[in-house]
């Protein structure tokens, strides 16, 4: 039988179903160089991990970007309050007290005389560092103590269980007037430390069922089986598979940190002046609030907005990151 001529312009391609659908040439060819098929889905396609498409998907999310915006701000202000913010937030004019909006002052003056906008400037820096640094410290003690307990578990699980449930039953806001109420240090250390106590149950529940989960998969009883140690098989196979619930929590955990910040201010057992806080400030012009209320506005604007700024990316986080969302 004679050889049938090559078309050029149309193509002959198996569907993979028994039967077969027409392909211009250009087509065909593209098909044959593509990996694994025309989308490039098949053994020879790089797959894409966990973090990669988290990513993709934060690029993609606008809540997520205007939280980045306005969280990358507070950071750039925390740093360098004198980009935007000029004087001291200590330098005071009784002469000026709860005026308004006016030229230097935008936000106008507070009871005792003080720059409102220099103040609320100033002040996202102390907010920041405290969020920050009692975030960092609760995810560190809270993922190592959790983790160790749920990948040895007996004795060392079930103290830690009973552990976190006495830290539990103690309530944050009455915690921190008992404990805090005999410091004296005018830092923002002694709050940290408070913060750090009372917070590190919450990530160690989470770590401990994140790890639990994590150690029945497959690839850990293939390495096991392989005479990989403990050590390695918690650090290489086991945490990098089951730190995204972890990261999920303290990044919404974060915004609440700085809440409590100003909570334990503005009742007077968090920092006290003359450091610059929003919750000193909240505190400090609530007498006033009938006369001068720009004073109280303008710091409760500002910490609820960072607040959610947090929350919010958070929850673009926790929506990237868990599968059951996609």
């Amino acid at each position: 039988m004679p050889e049938q001529p090559f078309e050029q312009d149309r193509a002959i391609a198996g569907t993979g179903m028994g039967g077969a659908m027409d392909l211009a040439a250009s087509e065909a060819q593209t098909l044959e160089r593509t990996p694994g098929g025309p989308l490039g889905t098949g053994p020879a396609a790089k797959p894409r991990s966990l973090w990669s498409d988290a990513w993709r998907d934060l690029r993609r999310n606008p809540v997520f970007l205007v939280s980045a915006l306005v969280i990358l701000f507070l950071v750039v202000i925390s740093l360098w309050p004198s980009l935007i913010a000029s004087g001291s937030p200590l330098k005071c004019d009784l002469a000026k007290a709860q005026e308004g909006s006016q030229p230097g002052a935008p936000f106008g003056y507070d009871g005792q005389g003080c720059n409102v906008y220099t103040r609320t400037v100033y002040g996202a820096r102390t907010s920041v560092t405290v969020g920050v640094c009692a975030t960092l410290g609760v995810a560190l003690l809270g993922s190592v103590l959790g983790g160790l307990a749920g990948f040895f578990g007996g004795i060392w699980d079930s103290v830690l269980s009973r552990i976190t449930d006495v830290f539990f039953a103690i309530p944050v806001v009455l915690g921190g007037l008992v404990l805090l109420s005999v410091v004296t240090s005018n830092t923002v250390w002694p709050v940290i430390g408070f913060m750090v106590l009372l917070g590190w149950p919450q990530i160690s529940r989470i770590a401990r069922g994140s790890v639990i989960t994590a150690k029945q998969n497959d690839y850990v009883q293939a390495a096991r089986a392989l005479g990989a140690s403990n050590s390695r098989i918690l650090l290489r196979h086991i945490a990098p598979n089951a730190v995204a619930p972890v990261i999920v929590v303290a990044t919404i955990a974060l915004g609440t940190y700085i809440a409590l910040e100003a909570t334990l201010s503005y009742l007077g057992v968090g920092l006290k002046p003359p450091s610059v806080s929003w919750g000193i400030d909240i505190s400090a012009a609530s007498p006033y609030i009938r006369n001068a209320p720009h004073a109280l506005l303008w710091p409760s604007g500002a910490l609820a907005l960072t607040v959610l700024a947090f929350i919010m990316l958070g929850d673009a986080v926790r929506d990237a990151l868990d599968p059951k969302l996609r």
